[in-house]
């Protein structure tokens, strides 16, 4: 009765931190994956002889419909892979870029989970909210393959010339209330699935029967899905900096004039 009244308490205080964790900015976590990922590129670039952009064999600028056909090729060859990757088992739990954690404020609960011997009850915490999370991720592809048939000449203009994260910009302002709509529902049956949802209602409910207490009334299908969904993105900033900074993923003609141009312009 004791352990329970202990994995109630801990379960609860994640709420603290919920929305919290859901306001971190897309560009710091952009930053992140930058920091992670730039070392990469410059490896494979060295060994990659497809494009040459040197001052003495210019790149042709390419029409308006090779840079459209160019972007939406690339694009679309990438953000379905990262999508379908995230969709697998562990896409987010091994994957440290995305996996949902306890809240920053509920760590010292996780600890002293561990130290009385619930180590596994917090890992079960842990694993059934990416579990969740990667049954969602098996929605996005079919949005961002949509958003991408849609990207005017202009808008592709503005992503092969634009900043390192213009791409992940774009898909963040034409899918996001999409991916949250779609997240939801899979999030929360997922959830019920594992118990999570379940173990959540009693323990914030016996935590908001302490006195001298302020009630915690997080929604955890929303956390979760806002996680999710962060995590998309985190994916998405990755694949678009593979996509401008490794000559390996150049593979056709098209691919190759468009984006050499656009490092000639950089």
């Amino acid at each position: 009765m004791n352990k329970f009244k202990l994995a109630s308490l801990a379960f609860a205080a994640i709420a603290f931190n919920s929305y919290t964790a859901q306001s971190q900015s897309l560009g710091n976590l952009l930053k992140k994956v930058k920091s992670a990922t730039e070392t990469k590129p410059a490896t494979t670039q060295t060994t990659t002889t497809t494009v040459t952009t040197s001052t003495t064999a210019p790149v042709a600028k390419p029409s308006n419909l090779e840079i459209g056909s160019g972007i939406k090729q690339a694009l679309e060859a990438g953000i379905s892979k990262g999508a379908d990757q995230l969709a697998l088992k562990d896409g987010f739990l091994g994957n440290m870029a995305v996996k949902i954690l306890f809240p920053p404020e509920a760590q010292k609960v996780e600890k002293t989970l561990r130290s009385i011997g619930l180590g596994s009850l917090a890992d079960n915490v842990v694993t059934s909210l990416n579990r969740a999370a990667e049954d969602a991720a098996k929605q996005a592809k079919p949005i961002f393959v949509s958003a991408i048939k849609q990207m005017t000449i202009t808008d592709a203009t503005n992503i092969l010339l634009g900043g390192e994260n213009s791409a992940t910009e774009y898909f963040k302002k034409a899918t996001t209330a999409q991916l949250l709509e779609k997240f939801r529902p899979v999030v929360n049956a997922s959830l019920s699935k594992v118990g999570a949802a379940k173990y959540w209602g009693d323990a914030t409910g016996q935590y908001n029967k302490l006195p001298l207490v302020k009630p915690v009334t997080t929604d955890l299908p929303a956390y979760v899905t806002q996680k999710a969904v962060e995590g998309m993105f985190i994916q998405v900033a990755q694949e678009e900096l593979t996509i401008r900074n490794n000559l390996g993923v150049r593979t056709t003609p098209i691919l190759q004039k468009v984006f050499g141009y656009a490092d000639q312009k950089k």
